[in-house]
């Protein structure tokens, strides 16, 4: 079996995670993390800083996750402790996000390109509220949303959506065929993809609707998020 948990990476959901681990005892963890990332929230390290576009995106998920209590990945280490505790070996799917950022910013178009980091900026200003809001917005209508974001950025959609859902679904049948059941902690936006790329695995599904507790009152604000990746 293979169980697809869609997380948000500044939601608490540590217990949750853990839980569903430990009720499943899997053989392998798979972790949304390429290697960098993976050692940099090991090490209780932060992302990259500055004004690159990885450091806007992660000024904006470091903020929102204090707004939730949580450090952005929280839910990955506690994924990873978990497979620790229940003995299973931790296997890291994603492609390198330095190498994916680099390709996107490459192949837009200049107008692509303009709107890209205008979504960027507008995200720091973003509040609780309106992250509730967007997430309702997307648990109502998932396709909706992911249309809305192919049609503004469809270069972004295509390689950072798109042709990650196919390579973490071949990793995921890779380590289900060579090692058995498998937990894979994924940012909620992907679980779509990734269910249509194992349209020929046995697949068991928990969304961050069903993780998640319900949300803590807190600020608003202002701006928009419309899914995790």
């Amino acid at each position: 079996m293979i169980t697809l948990l869609g997380v948000g990476h500044v939601f608490d959901l540590r217990s949750a995670v853990r839980d569903a681990i430990h009720a499943r005892r899997p053989r392998v963890v798979a972790l949304e993390l390429d290697a960098t990332r993976y050692h940099v929230l090991a090490r209780g390290g932060s992302r990259a800083r500055g004004w690159s576009t990885l450091g806007l995106l992660a000024r904006f998920e470091e903020r929102i996750a204090a707004k939730y209590g949580v450090r952005v990945g929280d839910e990955m280490i506690a994924g990873a402790l978990a497979a620790r505790e229940v003995g299973a070996e931790i296997a890291l799917i994603d492609v390198d996000s330095r190498e994916v950022i680099l390709r996107v910013l490459r192949e837009m178009s200049l107008v692509e390109r303009i709107r890209f980091f205008g979504s960027i900026l507008r995200s720091l200003f973003v509040g609780q509220e309106r992250v509730e809001e967007e997430i309702e917005r997307y648990h109502a209508d998932e396709s909706g949303v992911l249309a809305e974001f192919a049609s503004v950025l469809p270069t972004a959609k295509r390689i950072l959506v798109d042709e990650r859902d196919a390579h973490m679904a071949r990793r995921l049948i890779e380590l289900h065929g060579a090692k058995g059941d498998v937990v894979a902690l994924v940012g909620d936006g992907h679980v779509g993809g990734l269910v249509q790329g194992l349209r020929d695995q046995p697949v068991e599904v928990l969304r961050l609707r069903d993780l998640r507790s319900p949300p803590a009152s807190g600020p608003g604000g202002t701006a928009t998020v419309s899914f995790d990746l």
